[in-house]
């Protein structure tokens, strides 16, 4: 999704205000450049850290800025250990629109996993000595640990680095090593020209065929990923160049004079990718201050500090591209029923159900760029499946942190109102009146009224208030103490209990 420049660096502004409160410090888009000089015009961007939408969205822009300078030079400077797959597709996608002629790949540590991937899409690479490239298995982490993922996610991945290597001229069957342990590559010579080839390749070789081999070496074994130091890169037909700098190397590519400048992550695009790494916790957060607002009378800190929240984390996501305007429509939604079932209708019923339900959609929704996965594209299923359980974790987490607040918390920030105050308590009252504590069940007596139902009774030197159990019992008449309950005292005729 290609989202107006304008409104990402608004969203920046926003999103950066919200947490930390403070006017912005520097421009949105900051670059900082070397001192420049006549000639082609060459752009450093630097690529580091997690595989990353952020990652995705912040070379898009620098790809945008390098395409302004005619016959630009883009030069990826590459150290990192990968990340997620579609924001790796993203970045290569991205990369695809530089021509070939026009992009380097300058590996300065290290680029495993997603990050060969990035590499490979530039048209050329160029490595610093004792520098790796290449393990780009899809695994994912599991109770057990990373696992590897089987031939169904392997199989798109290395359709890409084929067509990434038919296009910059990379030995296909080495790319393919890189993404399946299964394959076995062989460096064979067949007149004199030395190819590369799977195990399968070579053994569908013809009889003619194979008797022009003359060489045959295993560069892979079955059960291996294709890992490359700098040296056995180049021998392999991957990198052009070893070279310590990025200034040697284009001192040997000549063609100079060269204008350097290198484009630098923004502090709004820091920023963005930071948020993205505590968004669960930012939505956990959110969440139970909002549990709070409604267990709370009236509108105060904890829904302000929610709603400040979910913003935070819905603008976040719409700056990379994942969110959109139907998300936030969701989003709201959830929160209006939500709205109505407390505030208008008793109970819990249909329109709180749906608003949560509701909520949890939208916000699974941000952290995607798909609504259903697509068939072709098996990890979009794993990351959707990433996100329930994220948005749900949160959502139950969430819960039990506003219990907690609530039950043990805030209690403690109540203040106390001054007096006056009753002096006097009702710890020794009890239902039992002084009348009934000097008679017990069993005792005898003569009424001393008509009881209908009601009346008194004559016990030894007490006259007391009696009721019988629905009988008539004429005056005079001798009765018994039946039950005596609370402050009342049964009676019934006696010699009829």
């Amino acid at each position: 999704m290609q989202v107006p420049q304008t409104f990402r660096n608004l969203c920046g502004v926003l999103v950066v205000s919200l947490l930390l409160a403070v006017p912005p410090a520097a421009p949105l888009h900051a670059q900082t450049a070397d001192t420049p000089q006549p000639g082609r015009p060459v752009f450093v961007i630097p690529v580091s850290g997690t595989v990353d939408p952020g990652m995705a969205a912040f070379i898009e822009r620098a790809c945008g800025e390098a395409a302004k300078a005619p016959n630009s030079l883009v030069i990826l400077e590459i150290n990192t250990f990968g990340g997620r797959v579609d924001a790796a597709l993203e970045i290569v996608d991205t990369l695809l629109t530089v021509p070939a002629e026009q992009s380097i790949a300058f590996v300065k540590k290290k680029a495993i996993s997603a990050g060969s991937l990035i590499a490979l899409s530039c048209g050329d690479l160029a490595m610093r000595p004792a520098t790796t490239i290449g393990d780009c298995a899809p695994i994912i982490y599991s109770q057990e640990g990373p696992k590897m993922m089987g031939e169904k996610f392997q199989s798109p991945i290395r359709a890409k680095f084929r067509a990434l290597a038919k296009r910059n001229g990379y030995p296909e069957a080495l790319t393919e090593a890189m993404v399946t342990p299964e394959k076995v590559v062989y460096a064979v010579e067949i007149n004199g020209e030395k190819k590369y080839m799977d195990g399968q390749a070579f053994e569908d070789l013809t009889p003619e065929e194979k008797e022009r081999v003359t060489k045959k070496k295993t560069v892979v074994e079955k059960g291996e990923l294709l890992t490359m130091s700098a040296a056995e890169a180049a021998d392999l037909g991957f990198s052009s160049m070893t070279v310590s700098s990025i200034d040697g190397m284009l001192e040997k590519m000549g063609g100079g004079p060269y204008s350097r400048s290198r484009i630098e992550p923004s502090w709004s695009e820091t920023m963005v990718r930071f948020i993205g790494s505590i968004a669960p916790i930012l939505m956990m957060i959110g969440l139970a201050a909002l549990y709070m607002e409604m267990k709370a009378p009236g509108f105060g800190v904890p829904g302000l500090v929610g709603l400040a929240c979910l913003a935070v984390v819905f603008l976040n996501q719409y700056m990379v591209g994942l969110a959109d305007y139907t998300e936030l429509l969701i989003i709201v939604l959830g929160v209006v029923l939500m709205a109505i079932e407390v505030f208008v209708l008793p109970g819990f019923g249909v329109a709180g159900f749906a608003g949560i339900v509701c909520i949890i959609i939208g916000l699974i929704l941000t952290f995607q760029d798909f609504v259903i996965p697509d068939p072709s594209i098996p990890w979009e299923t794993e990351i959707l499946l990433n996100n329930i359980i994220k948005v749900l974790g949160a959502y139950i987490v969430s819960f039990l942190l506003g219990l907690f607040f609530i039950r043990y918390v805030l209690p403690r920030f109540s203040t106390a109102t001054e007096g006056p105050y009753l002096t006097s308590s009702l710890k020794d009252a009890h239902s039992d009146s002084r009348q009934t504590s000097r008679v017990h069940a069993g005792d005898t007596g003569v009424a001393m009224t008509a009881l209908r139902p009601s009346g008194k009774v004559r016990i030894g030197a007490d006259v007391f208030d009696v009721v019988t159990e629905n009988e008539f019992i004429e005056r005079g008449a001798p009765v018994v103490v039946s039950e005596i309950s609370g402050n009342r005292v049964i009676v019934a005729r006696k010699g009829e209990e």
